[in-house]
């Protein structure tokens, strides 16, 4: 089978990487958190103090420093997952807090930081043989990828999940306030002027609300093995 490019795009909480992470083991393509590199911009505004009180960024400061932040992914051995690095410092468990999960969607719609996110995306899928997943990787960084997925599940089931997530990583968690944050990331990411998440016209749409990992998997592979023996 040829290599191809594999996007994976689709809303919050839907367990876009886990997905994607596992995929490219199992296929042995190069795995990219896009995601991780939004919040890793969030991350690096909040530890400047570029959010004000009510939650609104100073995108003049940011854009002069964003010469400044350099992310890179680095494989953990014990596991095989890629881990997160901003400026050389492992940062995986500080972009998964909600206080990044509620300004990131601010972030990730700047059309500077977009630019410059997405040129480093590029340059990572120059090769093929990579899965990528976030919100705008079919329609904007590889619009001409040969498999894009469209995932989505309800914002209950989103929600919780994200819940769960965190009461396992031993996060401070309430489910009311994760909710809320969904839906609004929903309305930011849906309504944003650059940008916008929406699906590709030939992405595959998975709604996996009622699937189990071990489904979606195979759903997964079985398009794979589609779309690869085709190239």
């Amino acid at each position: 089978m040829k290599k191809i490019t594999i996007a994976i795009d689709g809303f919050s909480s839907c367990g876009k990487s886990t997905m994607a992470k596992d995929l490219a083991k199992e296929i042995g393509y190069v795995y990219v958190d896009t995601g991780a590199m939004y919040r890793s911009v969030t991350l690096f505004a909040m530890r400047h103090g570029l959010f004000t009180s009510d939650g609104k960024i100073d995108a003049g400061s940011l854009s002069r420093q964003m010469d400044n932040v350099e992310i890179s992914f680095r494989l953990d051995p014990p596991t095989g997952s890629p881990i997160t690095y901003l400026n050389g410092e492992n940062v995986e468990k500080e972009i998964r807090s909600l206080a990044v999960s509620e300004h990131v969607s601010t972030i990730a719609a700047l059309s500077f930081v977009r630019e410059a996110l997405v040129r480093q995306q590029q340059r990572m899928g120059r090769n093929k043989g990579i899965v990528m997943d976030g919100r705008d990787i079919g329609t904007v960084v590889f619009p001409d990828a040969e498999l894009k997925i469209f995932v989505t599940a309800s914002a209950d089931i989103r929600a919780r999940r994200r819940y769960e997530e965190l009461k396992e990583k031993g996060m401070p968690a309430d489910y009311d306030e994760i909710l809320k944050n969904v839906e609004h990331r929903d309305y930011i990411d849906t309504h944003r002027e650059v940008s916008p998440l929406k699906k590709a016209p030939d992405a595959i749409t998975l709604d996996n609300s009622h699937m189990s990992i071990a489904e979606q998997k195979q759903w997964l592979l079985d398009r794979y093995r589609e779309m690869a023996g085709q190239a």
